[in-house]
């Protein structure tokens, strides 16, 4: 009984031993909860040779809209026969004759571009022998055609459906600025202005003297508009709608031109 005694005594000579070491190397420390340290440090001016931010950082948005001079249709060709060189055959004789129409349409050749082309396998699964089997060949070509005259949108899409028949794909149809550039000047006093305002009313809370600007970025974008397009003729007329109602209305409307100004401003 005595040695276990001895032994507990040991053990609690050594942790009050410990306890006056680490007293002495802590002494003069104090410690706050985690948001107070990270309050504490944030407050603190950089060091020489922080990188840290210094004033008073703002952004300011210019925004224009405009009216579109682009429309880019995404359109296709699709073919499927029971063999590769039947679906193929089908495929290219329908893609030539929307090519045509888009010429005649006032399409340039350099306005189209193909942006997919493949050939893949049909199958369906056959119950009786309990696996996939092959029942033809489907052939997808598609390209996106750069319409820069607005007005004839919808009459060379009518021209495309007419000469791609039951083969055509109308994808996608989008609207945007050939170029965005020449709107920049208006943009960018826009964005300016708003950021030096979003700075003055930053400085006049915090109770600084705004200074001169000593960093300055831009970055803009011009975003394009997609229109969906599913009521080619051949289906309108399936619907019971009239041939005389039949020519495809498009309306551009508008597209904003964004430039986003990033600055720095000295404080005094």
């Amino acid at each position: 009984m005595k040695k276990y005694y001895s032994i507990t005594l040991s053990l609690v000579a050594i942790a009050m031993l410990l306890g006056m070491v680490l007293g002495g190397c802590n002494a003069g420390k104090t410690y706050a909860s985690p948001q107070a340290a990270s309050t504490q440090y944030t407050n603190l001016p950089a060091a020489a040779g922080d990188n840290q931010p210094q004033g008073i950082w703002v952004s300011g948005v210019g925004e224009i809209s405009v009216t579109p001079d682009i429309a880019s249709l995404w359109l296709g060709i699709e073919a499927q026969k029971a063999s590769v060189s039947d679906a193929q055959e089908e495929a290219a004789k329908a893609m030539d004759k929307v090519m045509a129409a888009l010429k005649k349409s006032g399409v340039a050749e350099k306005d189209i571009q193909t942006s997919y082309f493949s050939i893949q396998q049909r199958t369906r699964w056959d119950d009786e022998r309990q696996q996939e089997v092959v029942i033809g060949f489907q052939v997808t070509n598609q390209v996106i055609a750069k319409i820069r005259n607005i007005k004839e949108v919808g009459t060379t899409i009518d021209a495309v459906v007419a000469a791609g028949g039951d083969n055509t794909r109308i994808n996608n149809l989008t609207f945007s600025v050939d170029d965005p550039t020449i709107y920049y000047d208006e943009a960018r006093v826009k964005a300016m202005e708003a950021a030096h305002h979003k700075a003055e009313q930053l400085a006049q809370i915090a109770g600084v003297a705004l200074g001169q600007p000593s960093y300055i970025s831009e970055s803009s974008s011009s975003p394009v508009y997609p229109m969906a397009y599913d009521m080619i003729p051949n289906v309108r007329m399936a619907m019971g709608v009239s041939e005389a109602a039949s020519s495809t209305s498009i309306s551009p409307g508008e597209v904003k031109i964004t430039l986003t100004i990033q600055i720095a401003y000295t404080t005094g």
